[in-house]
């Protein structure tokens, strides 16, 4: 019996000794998990956000897409001369649009790599994950997208990656002859070459491995949390400030009927965003040829020469205006919405003036409502360091 004993207790012993061994030799691997990011939603703005569920927002994904966003190799290329990113026509100081006095784009006119111009003029790029009404002036991404659309740039047929949400925006962008004109594998090889990348892939979803799926998203990411939200009118809206006699006068306008009547499309006091995100032939035109406009997503004839109503947050700062450009300053959208509307069969029923040309304001009236949308812009926003290019991105 004590000799059983004996050998049971060696055998016992040295399974302990081989199992600390194996732990030694093999130290099982530290599993991390990105860590949350959850958005603020700034006061009376709307709770409803536009994340996809495979995309999460995480501190180590939108950190990685705010470098990517700002880092010239996403075009896939190392030459000096034709790097090309996102803040490339996307200018912070701008409200992340070219802006008229660019050297690269003057008047605001932007194009690709290849010198094609792109269809329309820039949008504003600011709370965007507030949108669920479909991106770009006609709506072509939008999240009831069902149209796969062709294998354009060499994107493969996955409905996943086609005209869906802001990530579809990212590798579009890389890949469009109007804009980067790049190759998909080429970034994908050029941004894995970067030493700093692999980890910081890693940490934001939890293997170094890199694609454009990744890429998208992480862009996706960084851009969602670009908000705007502390203009004079946001401060004067939370009892921060007072307006002038001239900018509450101006507001008035903006939000009724017999005045400016802006509202319907840019939304009054219970819309912060100042845009519906709908679209509106606002009697820009009486023959529309444009082959992409809102018609060209829905081919419902009522979106003949329609366009989404941009949002007029620092609208100050976003010129030239409508998707064509062709007004170089605001005071020549307001003479526009005054006195040059054309009325058409497919002028849109809220431009309730159109019959007349337009709203007919007074001269006083349009720099009462110069001075309104004044205070929509928002210098903080232009600033903030957690929008702008990272400090140590070479």
């Amino acid at each position: 019996m004590k000799k059983e004993l004996l050998s049971y207790f060696f055998f016992l012993l040295l399974i302990f000794f081989f199992a600390c061994k194996e732990d030694d030799s093999e130290p099982q691997p530290v599993v991390t998990h990105p860590t949350p990011y959850n958005i603020t939603i700034p006061k009376y703005f709307p709770t409803l956000l536009n994340i996809p569920a495979d995309n999460p927002m995480t501190v180590e994904g939108v950190k990685l897409g705010r470098y990517l966003f700002y880092d010239g190799r996403l075009s896939g290329r190392t030459q000096a001369d034709s790097l090309m990113s996102c803040a490339t026509c996307h200018v912070q100081a701008n409200a992340f649009e070219v802006g008229m006095n660019n050297p690269k784009y003057p008047n605001g006119k932007t194009y690709g790599l290849t010198g094609i111009p792109t269809p329309h003029f820039m949008m504003p790029m600011e709370n965007l994950a507030f949108n669920n009404n479909g991106y770009l002036w006609n709506g072509l991404i939008n999240q009831n997208n069902t149209n796969l659309g062709s294998v354009a740039y060499g994107v493969p047929a996955l409905q996943q990656y086609h005209f869906k949400n802001i990530e579809s925006l990212v590798w579009m962008a890389i890949a469009a002859p109007h804009e980067i004109n790049g190759s998909i594998d080429r970034t994908v090889q050029t941004i894995a070459s970067v030493p700093m990348y692999p980890p910081m892939f890693k940490a934001a979803f939890g293997t170094e491995e890199i694609n454009y799926d990744r890429i998208s998203k992480a862009i996706a990411q960084f851009v969602r949390i670009i908000i705007s939200s502390n203009s004079k009118f946001d401060k004067y809206l939370r009892g921060e400030t007072n307006l002038t006699a001239d900018e509450i006068q101006g507001y008035v306008l903006f939000t009724t009927e017999n005045g400016a009547d802006c509202f319907h499309c840019h939304g009054g006091s219970g819309n912060p965003m100042f845009t519906t995100n709908l679209f509106y032939n606002n009697g820009k035109d009486s023959i529309f040829s444009d082959p992409k406009d809102r018609f060209s997503v829905t081919q419902n004839n009522v979106d003949k020469g329609a366009y989404k109503a941009p949002s007029l947050r620092n609208v100050m700062l976003t010129a030239p205006y409508m998707h064509d450009g062709r007004f170089k300053t605001i005071d020549q959208v307001i003479d526009f919405y005054s006195e040059g509307v054309i009325m058409s069969p497919y002028t849109n029923p809220l431009m309730h003036q159109a019959i007349n040309g337009g709203v007919q304001l007074t001269p006083t009236e349009k720099l009462q409502l110069k001075a309104f949308l004044n205070t929509l812009t928002d210098m903080y926003f232009v600033t903030d360091v957690r929008y702008s290019k990272p400090a140590d991105l070479k």
